[in-house]
């Protein structure tokens, strides 16, 4: 999906909803196109949550590794560390599939769909004026992915050839690449992102590393592209909340403090990420 894609974004407002068949487990089914539910409750500790015994998380599919489908569940990283939430405040996570540009306004949250925002979210000084975020829990960079035919292996090199640039819309990646005085071919999400790369509307990408480690690990992927340029722009990121919600904000700094702090937190990020930084440890 390209440029010209941006009109359709509005149509994936009526987003998926995929309810967590159990929080440990995190297992998630396909259960319709509305919140429902027993309406507003509080969790342990008198956490509010928008839908009784239940943590909803808005999110953004897919964006492996840290949410994605598998076998018809939702999995990742950013999924096993909420289900360390949820389980903290005795809850079921619950996930809604919601477009990505509403992570920056907060939209859900205000609007009472969401408890909370986990979508490989990068802290930023532009979204923290409309939601509040948790500590850090991972350290991201950006990659510069490219077709192995098309010669680029650095930004610098596409700007000289007069390759065409991807991104996905309203991300980090999306922004360092404008900084850098490119106007980069917008996709909807990370899938449109590899297949633009794929079909060649673009010859290179620039996203997470840990999404391109991912897309890597695929035989064909790795015979047919190559990461060109790692990119330290010092982002970290973090899970949002609306502003004002202590209460739930606490609960999920404690949950990613205590899972950093008793192996929980390596552990999951072997399993999804691979090996951890030792600056992470």
């Amino acid at each position: 999906m390209f440029r010209t894609a941006r009109a359709d974004r509005t149509r994936r407002s009526s987003f998926r909803l995929r309810a967590a068949a159990g929080a440990a487990a995190g297992a998630f089914v396909l259960a319709g196109c509305s919140s429902g539910g027993d309406g507003p409750g509080e969790a342990a500790g008198g956490v509010p949550v928008v839908e009784k015994g239940k943590l909803t998380t808005c999110t953004h599919l897919p964006y492996p590794p840290f949410q994605f489908e598998r076998d018809g569940k939702v999995v990742g990283f950013d999924v096993a560390l909420v289900d360390l939430v949820a389980a903290r405040l005795k809850v079921q996570q619950k996930i809604l599939d919601t477009p990505f540009e509403n992570f920056k306004t907060g939209a859900f949250l205000n609007s009472g769909e969401c408890d909370l925002a986990a979508a490989g979210m990068t802290i930023t000084e532009e979204r923290l004026k409309n939601v509040d975020f948790s500590v850090p829990y991972f350290d991201a960079t950006q990659a510069v992915l490219a077709t192995r035919k098309s010669g680029v292996t650095s930004l610098a090199d596409l700007k000289a050839k007069g390759k065409k640039l991807g991104a996905q819309s309203g991300t980090t990646g999306e922004s360092y690449a404008e900084a850098q005085g490119f106007d980069p071919v917008a996709f909807e999400s990370s899938d449109a992102v590899l297949n633009g790369l794929r079909t060649g509307q673009v010859d290179a990408v620039v996203i997470d590393y840990p999404v391109v480690q991912g897309w890597l690990k695929d035989p064909k992927n790795a015979a047919e592209f190559a990461v060109g340029q790692n990119i330290e722009t010092g982002e970290q990121y973090g899970f949002s909340v609306k502003k004002g919600n202590g209460k739930l904000l606490a609960a999920i700094d404690k949950a990613i403090t205590d899972a950093k702090a008793d192996g929980t937190y390596k552990k999951l990020y072997e399993q999804w990420i691979g090996p951890l930084p030792q600056a992470a440890r």
